[in-house]
């Protein structure tokens, strides 16, 4: 059971992470963010997907008396989130409508009865009186807000019903907002900020870059056998693959299990069922790939994707960014595959002009613009994807984008510039990319001869290349913004005063030509690991995950199982050591998965012999032992007969910080009298509210005395109950 605890009585905050989570370290920016929720503060934190927000309000739950009620947009997640938490020993639930009448009741006694860390539940819940009065009965030390971006008009997937959440600070001024989000610009931010009516919040603008994610941009030609191909270069991977229709998501998936894939389609046109159906399919590893829409985007926690391929160019670039980071939640390397079409604008321009909002068109219009750019601009992918987000990246190279990657040259292509420029000019300006094209290719069609077209001086004089190098130069043309194509059904290419520069030579015109991309036909994931036993440990997996209901993430993720097959752990300190098993975890699986390390290894004595060390050298940490110095001042001035607030004035420390010192003196077998530091009357009342009420949440011992008693005098009062064995 979490116990209540107030922030600057935390000193090391690694330590419940590894008992809790299995983590060793915080990630960058969890523990400043953990630390100013237990401060009480407001929070807004913008941080990639994969980048750790959940914990960032899992521990503060699991510390602190009270729930924390987490709003998230989709109730299809909202299992797996639980099953997670729950794994790793924290009390958990969700409320929405896929609970019965019997659940929904369950639910709610373990909210009144405070017996819950974490309540998931869908934003519009809080449109509900009736749900607001039942938060108003229990404690909550927290609201965390996922997927904050879903408030702000000017996100990409903006919701009205996120718009109910202005009025957690109205009916809860006490309890703290913490609002996360994957993907915001500045803009966005001032506007979750704003609309949330976060007072004063702790900021955190996190770093966009995902270094694990390699990013690459392939021309589209005949798309099925392109993602076919890359799907047989990565056996038994899990990929999404995105599609714009649902005709699409259907015919792609029909053509690669026709093909032998695993792979189950997901789109809003599909039942409930069936969607449901796939999903669980894809998150238990029963199949490898789902081909979806868009709608797939947030419906989704497993953390071992390691590829996700767009088959269409998407909407604008925080889609495109949140969607690519589905991949590699787990830290490991994964691959993120673009196919471009010209044609893609065209079916996304059409979804545009259905917007009837004028403003919102224009804001989708320019957003589109931004990713055509991003995707047709022959320079680093990572370097363009964190400028939109206001983010500089520092290296002259990543390394881990097809561009970076490739060696791409600069080429001089000032002579291909002004074919296709005199195309344009000499057929006037009327006519879109693939006409020009046909032009200069000598393509022979009733359109070009009814036009004429055939007779122009620039017809045919790029007959000796294919038309996809002549819409790659068009591409190239349109990201150096040396022509334009106009917005419409029918868009049409126009040259710009850059582009008359380069037409009449006064301007020079490169192009990067990328070489093969070093991770073509390649998997993402590398192979410092023994492979026989990961796929050993998988299977353990799965089958532990099928017997207990939940998806084989939930267990433990990818990562953990490659660091078991590098490292070969033996016992469980050394088990420890490993990265996400924590106590709960090795209790639960610790034994099936030693005895699978150690028998795979006495038949296999080379493998064993290559281990690798273990990440970091674990001792079990006490719980009821004060280690440092800093406990043994304070046990030194009790014993010279100072009370609790003389020690904290001497010391320079807080009252709450030297009771927690005490609390764990007296767990630790030290003679120290409570009425020493609580009036034995008091002393009386909070021992009687610890055993009427059963708990040992010093929250509910407090509210309870309508508090009269402080956190400080009910801590060394629990402490001196579990000594004497009065409380359990």
């Amino acid at each position: 059971m979490a116990l209540a605890q107030k922030p600057d009585e935390i000193e090391d905050l690694t330590v419940p992470l590894d008992r809790v989570f299995g983590f060793h370290t915080f990630r960058p920016n969890q523990e400043e963010i953990v630390r100013a929720i237990l401060a009480r503060r407001d929070v807004f934190a913008v941080m990639p997907t994969g980048g750790g927000k959940s914990l960032c309000y899992q521990l503060p739950a699991h510390l602190l008396g009270g729930v924390c009620i987490v709003v998230s947009p989709l109730i299809s997640l909202m299992k797996d989130q639980v099953d997670a938490v729950r794994d790793n020993g924290i009390r958990a639930e969700y409320f929405n409508s896929s609970l019965n009448g019997l659940q929904r009741s369950g639910v709610l006694r373990r909210l009144s009865s405070g017996d819950l860390d974490l309540l998931y539940v869908a934003p519009e819940r809080f449109a509900m009186e009736s749900f607001l009065a039942i938060l108003k009965a229990v404690p909550i030390c927290l609201f965390a807000v996922d997927e904050a971006h879903c408030i702000s008009e000017w996100g990409h997937d903006f919701r009205p019903d996120y718009l109910s959440l202005s009025l957690i600070v109205e009916h809860f001024p006490d309890s703290p907002v913490a609002a996360f989000t994957a993907t915001a610009t500045k803009r966005v931010q001032r506007d979750i900020i704003e609309r949330l009516r976060l007072r004063d919040p702790h900021t955190v603008r996190a770093s966009f870059d995902r270094p694990n994610l390699f990013y690459e941009v392939v021309a589209k030609d005949d798309v099925e056998r392109q993602v076919l191909s890359f799907l047989r270069s990565r056996p038994d991977e899990s990929g999404i693959i995105y599609r714009t229709t649902r005709a699409d998501v259907e015919y792609t998936a029909s053509f690669l299990a026709s093909h032998g894939a695993k792979v189950r389609p997901y789109h809003a046109g599909l039942d409930s069922e069936t969607r449901k159906k796939n999903q669980d399919a894809f998150n238990r590893d029963e199949i490898n790939v789902i081909v979806a829409t868009i709608a797939f985007g947030m419906g989704i926690d497993k953390s071992n994707i390691r590829f996700v391929v767009h088959g269409d160019l998407p909407k604008n670039i925080e889609g495109y960014y949140q969607e690519t980071g589905r991949a590699g939640r787990d830290g490991e390397p994964a691959h993120c595959l673009l196919f471009f079409g010209r044609g893609d604008t065209s079916t996304i321009r059409y979804f545009i002009s259905q917007i009837e909002d004028e403003a919102q068109q224009s804001i989708a219009t320019e957003k589109l613009r931004q990713m055509v750019h991003f995707a047709t601009i022959n320079a680093c992918r990572r370097r363009r994807l964190l400028a939109y987000f206001d983010e500089t990246l520092e290296a002259d190279n990543c390394g881990a984008c097809d561009v970076c990657a490739s060696g791409a040259e600069q080429v001089d292509a000032a002579t291909e510039a002004q074919i296709i420029m005199s195309a344009i000019v000499r057929t006037g300006g009327r006519f879109g990319a693939a006409h020009v094209t046909d032009v200069v290719t000598g393509a022979n069609t009733k359109k070009i001869r009814s036009l004429g077209h055939n007779r122009i001086k620039t017809y045919g004089v790029g007959r000796d290349r294919p038309k996809r190098y002549w819409r790659e130069i068009i591409d190239a043309l349109v990201a150096q913004n040396c022509i334009v194509q106009t917005d419409g059904e029918y868009p049409v290419l126009k040259l710009t005063p850059e582009g008359q520069e380069v037409l009449f030579g006064r301007q020079a015109f490169r192009v990067l030509v990328k070489k093969k991309t070093r991770r073509d036909g390649q998997s993402a994931v590398t192979d410092d690991y023994d492979r026989e036993l990961f796929e050993r440990l998988r299977s353990l997996r799965r089958r532990l995950a099928r017997e207990q209901d939940v998806p084989p993430f939930v267990v433990f993720s990818d990562r953990t199982l490659h660091e078991m097959a590098r490292c070969f752990p033996a016992t469980p300190d050394e088990m420890r050591c490993i990265t996400g098993v924590g106590e709960q975890k090795l209790e639960r699986y610790g034994k099936d998965f030693l005895s699978l390390i150690v028998s795979f290894r006495e038949s296999n004595p080379e493998a064993g012999s290559n281990a690798a060390p273990l990440p970091v050298p674990y001792a079990p940490k006490p719980r009821k032992s004060p280690k440092g110095e800093t406990f043994e001042i304070t046990w030194r001035l009790l014993e010279e007969g100072l009370s609790c607030s003389q020690v904290a004035e001497m010391r320079g420390l807080t009252a709450g910080t030297i009771a927690g010192h005490i609390e764990r003196l007296i767990l630790d077998g030290r003679d120290i009298e409570p009425d020493r530091h609580v009036e034995p009357a008091k002393r009386l009342e909070i021992e009687r509210l610890f055993k009427r009420l059963g708990t040992d949440n010093l929250r509910e011992i407090v509210d309870a005395s309508g508090e009269t008693i402080s956190f400080e005098d009910a801590r060394i009062i629990r402490a001196a109950l579990q000594t004497n064995g009065d409380q359990k």
